[in-house]
């Protein structure tokens, strides 16, 4: 259930490709509306929102907030894989 939230959250917004940081801003509030049981799982979907909200507070610049998104989606892939493509 859990991963069909986030997989639906993810697949809204800009197009990621087309416009970066538009689709990083459409991220962050939905993400942080998901409500998860497993630990970690909540834990791995609060690092995805933060690391969209730096990529997105340094207007995608930041090599290191870009780090971050490609290091929490694979997170969240490893706990809903695909959810993240």
């Amino acid at each position: 259930m859990t991963c069909s939230q986030v997989s639906a959250v993810l697949s809204d917004g800009p197009d990621p490709a087309a416009d970066p940081v538009g689709y990083a801003e459409a991220q962050i509030l939905p993400l942080g509306q998901i409500r998860a049981s497993d630990p970690q799982l909540r834990t791995a979907i609060s690092e995805l929102a933060r690391a969209y909200q730096a990529f997105f507070d340094s207007n995608g610049t930041s090599a290191a907030a870009k780090a971050a998104v490609t290091s929490a989606s694979k997170r969240i892939d490893s706990f809903c894989p695909g959810a993240t493509s």
